[in-house]
């Protein structure tokens, strides 16, 4: 379809070709009273074309039963295309667009062809894009035109991703790797992002069944129904706009899964709207990173449990494996709660980042070079300390450029993508004390103020001392700072599972936590089972009881070192203060209320009767 000169014949016959199924000119139906009509140079209306439109709705019905056809017809109209698939089961839709002046270039030069060249601009006007269309630009070859028409007539797709950046390319990899044949799609952008799935697709052999496209209906177009769509775009607005630009195409049944980090309560939001369709839509929190997702990220989908049902295979076969084989791919819960659990996980990795950091940075002030305590670091991933973000510390430690070591040569400034700081606003929400999470985000904040620091070691220059400590009581501190660090980030996630009637499991948000992701450990492998056989909080746990309190000493001797030497260790230094507060059982709170209660009239509880209860401060 398409306006006048086109090319339309020349694409129709060799799609005819190609496909192996007879070929219609849709010209040849017209009737002799309209092509004399055109001949005389005026534009046909809506009921010249009912008849013509009608006879070739009868030719697609008997051609249905038989092998099928390819029909060229102008089709403007969407009134004309909804005419004309009426009782057809399966039609596709080819349009050919391009430029009002290349066409009445084109027009020009052919002959003998009772549509003049000024009829062209009529035609322009009554054209209504199709949205469910394969749609080519006519600068393309027809050779080119033909076999991508083709390939998505016949070779459907089971899969698609949108957003080639670092994260999607790893995942197509990995799917096509597993063996599914997928559409990749990346916008155009002139100048800036061009050709990029084309390009992707030639760079992998394994992708010689997968097919890669910049036009987003075609790529719609190429997939079997229902459709399943994984974004992997930027979270917030860009999730939206890509929503609203796929909407058009997608039908009844639909599935999109949104597997970037977006925040929890926009795919709330987002799986409310799109139910209203009939279209679902199911957030999945994805973490590995660019490594974890060509090899086996660690994925957490929620929403319609139906349609995660749909995805399933997919999401598991392409998922890391736990130590007995299973994939660490789990239906989460309903709503947004796969994003919400991504998101703890990612508070959870900035403390375990932190901690690692200020681990580093005390033996640093103790005059260890980067390879002694990568030395002393390795030691540790043969014991129950063992994890990811440990092994690549290790490796970072490592890492020499010329006679140094890299790590002198990054500057102190950390950054970060708004996961953190989600998660410590969730649990100010919540009323859960994230406070280990918290200070591991203001600790990247505060190294942010770089040039600040340094005007400020000017004004408050001071000699600083080594902090004194021995290797085992810092690695001791450190076991205690990570079971409370971990301890808060489920905490949390069990607050969010009531307060939103989510029922999440414990044991297998750990599970498929235990590979794949950023926070994988051994620590994450115990509390596996410790979560299966006990619905109590990690610091209520028996083992963990014990454990804490052996190592509760240490963990308070590296805080009282760190603060004698003015040597700053905020995750530490919160954890312990987290482990004191709460095994407190009177805190200072009572003055907080009084003082409440004298400025506002807020009342307070008392401790020798039930009621609440307001005092006049200064009466007698």
């Amino acid at each position: 379809m398409g306006v006048s000169g086109v090319g339309k014949t020349t694409i129709g016959l060799l799609l005819s070709e190609k496909i192996g199924i007879p070929f219609f000119d849709g010209d040849d139906f017209h009737p002799e009273v309209n092509k004399k009509k055109m001949e005389a140079g005026e534009p046909l209306n809506d009921g010249d074309r009912l008849g013509w439109l009608k006879s070739l709705n009868e030719l697609a019905q008997e051609k249905q039963s038989e092998e099928g056809a390819v029909i060229a017809c102008s089709a403007l109209k969407d009134d004309y295309r909804q005419l004309l698939r009426q009782s057809i089961k399966s039609i596709y839709f080819v349009h050919l667009e391009g430029s009002f002046e290349l066409i009445s270039e084109r027009m020009k030069q052919r002959e003998n062809h009772f549509m003049p060249e000024a009829l062209l601009q009529s035609q322009f006007d009554a054209l209504e894009n199709p949205k469910k269309a394969l749609t080519f630009s006519i600068t393309m070859t027809p050779e080119e035109i033909t076999n991508q028409a083709v390939n998505i007539i016949t070779n459907k797709t089971e899969f698609g991703l949108i957003g080639l950046g670092v994260m999607g390319k790893s995942l197509c990899r990995n799917l096509a790797n597993n063996g599914f044949n997928i559409s990749m799609y990346n916008r155009h952008v002139d100048e800036k992002e061009v050709d990029i799935a084309k390009d992707f697709k030639a760079e992998f052999p394994v992708f010689k069944n997968s097919l890669a496209f910049d036009n987003l209906g075609n790529f719609v177009a190429s997939m079997q129904q229902p459709r399943k769509i994984m974004l992997m775009v930027n979270a917030g607005k860009p999730v939206d706009y890509v929503i609203a630009d796929l909407e058009p195409y997608l039908d009844k049944g639909d599935i999109i899964i949104d597997g970037g980090n977006s925040h929890f309560e926009d795919t709330k939001r987002r799986i409310d709207y799109l139910k209203e369709k009939e279209i679902h839509f199911v957030g999945t929190g994805v973490s590995g990173g660019e490594e974890g997702a060509l090899k086996g990220p660690s994925i957490m989908p929620s929403g319609n449990k139906e349609a995660y049902d749909e995805i399933a295979p997919y999401l598991d076969t392409i998922a890391a494996v736990d130590k007995n084989g299973k994939g660490c791919c789990t239906y989460v819960g309903p709503e947004g709660s796969g994003h919400y659990i991504k998101m703890v996980h990612n508070g959870i990795e900035y403390a375990e980042m932190q901690l690692l950091a200020e681990v580093y940075q005390l033996l640093r002030t103790q005059g260890k070079t980067p390879s002694e305590i990568a030395d002393l670091m390795g030691s540790w991933t043969k014991t129950e300390l063992n994890s990811f973000l440990l092994e690549i510390t290790v490796n970072i430690l490592r890492k020499k450029e010329g006679e140094g070591w890299l790590i002198d040569k990054i500057l102190d400034k950390a950054g970060n993508k708004g996961t953190g700081n989600w998660t410590t606003v969730s649990a100010a929400n919540l009323g859960i004390p994230a406070t280990v999470i918290s200070s591991a985000l203001f600790a990247r904040y505060v190294s942010a103020f770089k040039e600040t620091r340094i005007k400020m070691v000017d004004l408050y220059e001071q000699e600083k001392i080594a902090p004194q400590f021995d290797i085992d009581t810092l690695k001791e501190a450190y076991t205690a700072a990570r079971i409370i660090n971990h301890h808060q980030g489920f905490d949390l996630i069990n607050e969010a599972s009531k307060t939103y009637s989510w029922n999440l499991n414990l044991s297998e948000i750990a599970r498929v936590w235990t590979n794949g992701c950023i926070v994988r450990s051994e620590l994450m492998e115990s509390l596996v089972n410790l979560f299966t056989n006990s619905d109590k909080a990690i610091l209520f746990q028996p083992s963990i009881v014990d454990q804490v309190k052996s190592l509760k000493n240490s963990l308070k001797m590296i805080v009282i070192a760190s603060i004698e030497s003015d040597a700053p260790i905020p995750c530490f230094s919160e954890a312990l203060t987290y482990l004191n507060s709460m095994t407190t059982k009177n805190l200072s709170a009572n003055m907080i209320q009084a003082q409440r209660d004298y400025f506002g009239a807020h009342t307070y509880e008392r401790v020798d009767k039930k009621g609440t209860f307001h005092t006049d401060w200064l009466g007698s």
